[in-house]
């Protein structure tokens, strides 16, 4: 390599660098990412404790990366080059058979499961009602056939079974009825939750742990609500090759009244916001969203009242329970503090359930409101 060559090589790296920076600097700043679906870093708060622990440099580092011109593109460039250089992963993210994205799943410490079973325990002997308990593996443990040869991911199944093993709440077997279906559409490819048929097996097991009679899928007709569906895990990775999901109903939600208590309020609802479909965060379709509490109630008036302590991928169950209940209660521990004694009593519940996908069972940090 000439001189001449070097210098003109350095000259246009630098004028590149220079140029990336100043449009990073001068471009306004997005508080928000449609495509990630995450909120971004605000720029750090200059003091001289966050200098001396090297916090404000993290900041900044975060900041920098979250606000650089194209992001986007950046992010997806990485995700390339990590699959041409043979690599099967991307943050976390599998690069699964059949056009799938699956999230890495991290082994839980022992100690905090065994500290939220206790949780779960302080409930069954809290409430005059019978407690069911279920976790719904993630598609790590249920297609764990889809992964890539020897992809490290936590092993849920036997987990999840020692986790029921240790309980006085009555048991639900997601696992099983997820497992029978494992060659149909029950998660979502490019997302974590699983889809409107996974939620109908769910659904089932439930009624099955609570001795209700189960519901038969050729009584419902499909209807396809969204066909460029691009979840969370689509977001996260990097990826942008795999083709969208498609998003299913099969409860049509006449007859069903929705309450909605977003903001502590009681505003009316809907099994299904269709505003969601034009946004990037569609799986809000279903019931509109994260919020405190949200009652749904039916026309069955004889059929039990149920009171759900659970995460999102109750939100597309939900539908499915308005079959065979006559209110069903939906509780976020993330944002309602209420007493689940006092409620039940309040509200006449006759059965409590507690139900969440097994990442965000392990690292749920409100669990112990369970016991209040």
């Amino acid at each position: 390599m000439t001189k001449k060559y070097a210098v003109c090589l350095t000259a246009l790296f630098c004028a590149f660098t220079g140029g990336v920076f100043l449009l990073s600097l001068l471009l306004p700043k997005q508080e928000f990412s449609q495509l990630e679906n995450r909120y971004l870093e605000k720029a750090p708060a200059l003091s001289l404790e966050a200098l001396k622990d090297g916090e404000f440099m993290e900041d900044a580092e975060a900041y920098v990366s979250d606000h650089i011109v194209g992001r986007d593109f950046w992010v997806a460039a990485k995700a390339w080059c990590e699959r041409l250089s043979g690599k099967k992963e991307n943050n976390g993210v599998y690069f699964a058979k059949d056009d799938t994205l699956i999230n890495r799943v991290e082994e839980p410490d022992p100690d905090l499961l065994a500290q939220d079973m206790d949780y779960v325990d302080a409930l069954v002997g809290n409430v005059p009602v019978p407690v069911y308990f279920g976790l719904i593996p993630t598609a790590a443990a249920t297609w764990a056939d889809k992964l890539p040869a020897g992809a490290p991911t936590a092993d849920e199944l036997s987990i999840i079974d020692r986790l029921y093993f240790s309980t006085g709440a009555e048991t639900i077997d997601m696992a099983g009825a997820l497992a029978a279906h494992k060659g149909e559409a029950i998660y979502y490819r490019t997302d974590h939750h699983w889809t409107s048929l996974g939620a109908f097996y769910g659904a089932n097991a439930l009624l099955e742990a609570m001795g209700l009679e189960p519901l038969d899928l050729n009584n419902y007709h499909k209807t396809t609500v969204s066909q460029d569906f691009n979840g969370t895990i689509f977001s996260s990775s990097g990826v942008r090759w795999v083709r969208p999901d498609q998003i299913d109903t099969y409860v049509s939600g006449e007859g069903v009244k929705v309450t909605s208590y977003f903001d502590g309020t009681p505003t009316e609802g809907s099994l299904y916001v269709d505003s969601y479909l034009e946004k990037k965060d569609k799986y809000s379709y279903f019931l509109g969203g994260n919020q405190p509490l949200c009652v749904i109630e039916t026309e069955h008036t004889g059929a039990p009242k149920v009171l759900l302590v659970r995460d999102s991928y109750s939100d597309s169950l939900a539908p499915f329970l308005t079959e065979c209940f006559s209110q069903i209660h939906l509780f976020d521990l993330r944002y309602n503090l209420t007493s689940i004694k006092s409620y039940v009593e309040e509200h006449d519940i006759d059965a409590v359930v507690v139900l969440y996908s097994f990442s965000n069972f392990a690292g749920d940090k409100n669990l112990f409101l369970l016991g209040r």
